[in-house]
């Protein structure tokens, strides 16, 4: 676009301004966050999914944080199948800027460690007040203790659907995810936080199967 720009992969970005920029054609890369919200939804449910178009190395730390829960990942002709395990098993995480383990990922991978065979400890680094979900979790039956800028999740052999309200972007995802693994019905209420992240999420995820839908906008 003839920006005069400079730095990258460095801590400093330096900008020197031109009187104009040009027009060019640019694809967008895929979401990150959006594809490892799928790769945990097959996980915690025991599926296998097929996830196309993502580029598998954005997500490097969830990757192998979720081979080490027990989850099998194959990467082929830019398709990645992922199939849950029968039971996950419990990890560690501690969210870390790019490319460490994402925090925008650290609720989803919560929900997974609900149902994961021991106890895992989840620190959060980069946000301060970012475990608003785990009320929320705790309402399906998730054991869940948190001291300052950590969680011990201790898994439960099972969820339970419940009414519950999602308190920010990730934290309506994490609680998708945990209905998709509990018993009975969960109504998830103030959705309105799900739609800045995620384009009809409930209709992919009832094109894998799921029984869900949006009952009011």
């Amino acid at each position: 676009m003839g920006a005069r720009i400079d730095g990258a992969g460095t801590d400093t970005i330096r900008i020197d301004g031109v009187k104009e920029l040009g027009p060019v054609t640019h694809r967008m890369m895929p979401d990150r966050i959006e594809a490892g919200t799928f790769m945990i939804a097959a996980a915690i449910t025991g599926g296998d999914v097929k996830i196309h178009n993502m580029q598998l190395e954005h997500l490097d730390a969830l990757v192998f944080k979720l081979q080490d829960a027990g989850v099998e990942i194959i990467n082929k002709d830019n398709v990645v199948r992922v199939k849950g395990p029968k039971k996950v098993r419990s990890v560690n995480i501690k969210t870390r800027p790019y490319p460490g383990f994402p925090t925008d990922m650290q609720a989803q991978f919560m929900a997974l460690m609900c149902l994961a065979d021991g106890a895992s400890v989840i620190s959060e680094n980069i946000f301060e007040n970012r475990f608003m979900h785990v009320s929320e979790l705790m309402r399906f039956g998730a054991d869940i203790t948190t001291e300052g800028n950590a969680a011990t999740v201790k898994g439960v052999k099972k969820l339970s659907g419940a009414p519950v309200m999602a308190t920010d972007l990730r934290a309506s995802a994490s609680l998708i995810l945990a209905g998709l693994a509990s018993d009975n019905t969960t109504e998830i209420s103030r959705i309105y936080h799900l739609d800045r992240g995620y384009e009809f999420i409930e209709k992919k995820l009832a094109g894998l199967g799921a029984d869900i839908k949006r009952v009011q906008e």
